[in-house]
């Protein structure tokens, strides 16, 4: 009967242990998961900061105004448009 209980005393202590174990790994886990989450949730909003600042960046005045200050650029007239034909192709309009 001695041998009994003993044998059941370190099951149940076995048992323990181990569900102790389990607990804490538990936990950790969980605390990783909402780090990664608290992780997304910022980079998440990066993201969309990111995206309205690339909108903000690409418009048509932004660009022009580039192109005319930075690369020296300006608007094609007629007075300063050059048309290119090959020798034996007719031009679609002409026909």
């Amino acid at each position: 009967m001695i041998r009994l209980n003993l044998v059941l005393l370190l099951a149940v202590l076995a048992s323990a242990l181990y569900l102790v174990r389990v607990q804490y790994d538990s936990r950790r886990l969980y605390a990783e998961i909402e780090r990664a989450q608290a992780d997304f949730r910022k980079l998440e909003i990066e993201h969309e900061r990111l995206q309205v600042e690339k909108r903000a960046q690409a418009t048509a005045g932004r660009v022009e105004k580039l192109a005319r200050e930075q690369l020296h650029m300006r608007p094609a007239t007629p007075a300063i448009t050059q048309y290119v034909t090959l020798k034996g192709v007719v031009p679609e309009g002409a026909q």
